[in-house]
């Protein structure tokens, strides 16, 4: 299994989008909508103080018929953030956001903010790593050296 680190190295984009807590919740919206992802680290003087994700918005926002120019993020984020560390492994993550049905993990390093994994990005290091042991194998069955 490789680690959050060796996965964070393989992301095009690395990232991190962060808002304050007293931006509006349609600023934060916009954000995501511009940068094309689902979560945006609140902080605040360099600290991560919650999260804000489009199903945030979906169950706090729309399902309670609540405005996004009057609503602050701070009104619907998630305040207790979990977060991984360079050393964790692409199986604890897993574990992590399947046990607390989350799409996302910051990355914390020193107590910094360092980057963010998505479920996406983990299960694209996970097909990878069976592309590359589907290879091996049929190099193996083949009788032929592996590449």
């Amino acid at each position: 299994m490789k680690t959050v680190a060796q996965i964070l190295k393989t992301k095009q984009n690395q990232a991190v989008y962060t808002i304050s807590p007293a931006a509006k919740v349609l600023d934060a919206v916009k954000m995501m909508a511009e940068k094309s992802v689902g979560a945006l680290l609140v902080t605040e003087q360099e600290k991560v103080v919650g999260i804000v994700t489009e199903r945030d918005y979906a169950r706090k926002m729309i399902l309670k018929g609540r405005s996004s120019t009057d609503t602050f993020v701070r009104d619907i984020m998630t305040s207790s953030v979990m977060y991984v560390r360079l050393d964790d492994t692409n199986e604890q993550c897993m574990a992590l956001m399947t046990e607390n049905r989350m799409r996302h993990l910051p990355i914390m390093d020193d107590g910094k903010l360092i980057g963010i994994i998505s479920i996406g990005d983990l299960v694209k290091d996970i097909i990878s790593e069976q592309q590359f042991i589907i290879q091996q194998l049929e190099h193996y069955i083949m009788g032929r050296p592996p590449t």
